[in-house]
């Protein structure tokens, strides 16, 4: 069990800043091979930003998500967030947080998005069904929305295209996009992982949905795939993609440095849902992932939209 102690000592620099951000490096390698490739396409000061944050995001989730999960309490969520006030005070209790530290020193994130994030942890603790898409809206802003507002901050946002027309009339505020992003990509979680959440007792579909089309809880704890199952799925993976549609919007908006890894990121997860169709729907029995060469194939896409929109 993840250990919190009552008082944060002063940054103790076990390691040093290298090594506390090369740790960081190899778990959002090890746990998140496709986000990873897009932060590799990132200046170095902002992938090793986003390193710092994955991690805490990781660390938040595994208190709910995690093998020693059972053990934790409201209690230990509250001592987690205590934790999060220290370090955005400049105190470190680990090697990990000596990154984090680092990193909200250089870029101007701000606290809310890490709280509400806590807050989509609290919301597991005592939920396994969501009964209406509103509902389980309010959960993927907490637990993915605020990772497109703090990678926002370190990504930067180009002030030029900022104040440029098209944005004003279509009321683009990257803000609001890369909170869609976030719920897209989670959007995207849920569908790819339905199977492993059932078998945790689980459900992140709503069930005003599953019931209008007459699929059952029963028949989603038994896999079955047919064509209620289906039409489903086509429903649930059309709503993601309206999410990504939304993000792209925003990216434009971006520091220029940034627009290539983000519409990387973007495309190569959307490319989950690709993968969710060729299998068929079946995500009970098969895991969608994107292959390698496929990657590869979508690089050179995101940098000629990087150039061009």
């Amino acid at each position: 069990m993840l250990q919190l102690p009552k008082s944060p000592p002063k940054v103790n620099m076990r390691v040093s800043l290298e090594e506390a951000y090369e740790q960081c490096r190899q778990i959002t390698a090890k746990y998140s091979k496709t986000f990873y490739l897009g932060t590799r396409l990132m200046s170095e000061a902002k992938q090793r930003a986003i390193w710092a944050i994955y991690v805490w995001c990781r660390r938040t989730d595994e208190l709910v998500d995690g093998p020693e999960a059972r053990h934790t309490t409201p209690e230990t969520l509250d001592e987690w967030e205590s934790r999060l006030e220290s370090l955005f005070s400049g105190r470190a209790m680990d090697d990990f947080d000596v990154a984090l530290v680092d990193t909200l020193e250089r870029f101007p994130l701000e606290i809310e998005p890490f709280r509400d994030m806590i807050e989509g942890q609290r919301m597991d603790l005592y939920r396994n069904r969501y009964q209406t898409f509103e509902e389980l809206k309010l959960y993927c802003y907490r637990v993915a929305g605020t990772v497109g507002l703090m990678s926002e901050a370190v990504m930067g946002v180009d002030p030029a295209l900022q104040t440029a027309p098209w944005i004003l009339e279509e009321g683009v505020r990257p803000t609001e996009e890369a909170v869609a992003l976030g719920i897209a990509n989670q959007l995207t979680n849920i569908l790819r992982d339905v199977g492993e959440d059932t078998r945790r007792g689980r459900i992140y579909l709503p069930l005003d949905e599953l019931a209008l089309f007459d699929y059952t809880e029963a028949d989603l704890f038994d896999g079955v795939v047919d064509d209620r199952w289906r039409a489903l799925m086509k429903f649930q993976i059309q709503r993601a993609r309206k999410y990504y549609a939304t993000a792209e919007r925003g990216i434009a908006a971006l520091s220029p440095d940034a627009r290539w890894p983000v519409w990387a990121a973007t495309i190569l997860y959307s490319k989950i849902l690709d993968a969710i169709e060729r299998n068929g729907y079946d995500v009970f029995r098969q895991r969608a992932y994107v292959p390698g060469w496929r990657k590869a194939m979508c690089l050179p896409v995101a940098w000629i939209r990087a150039q061009a929109m």
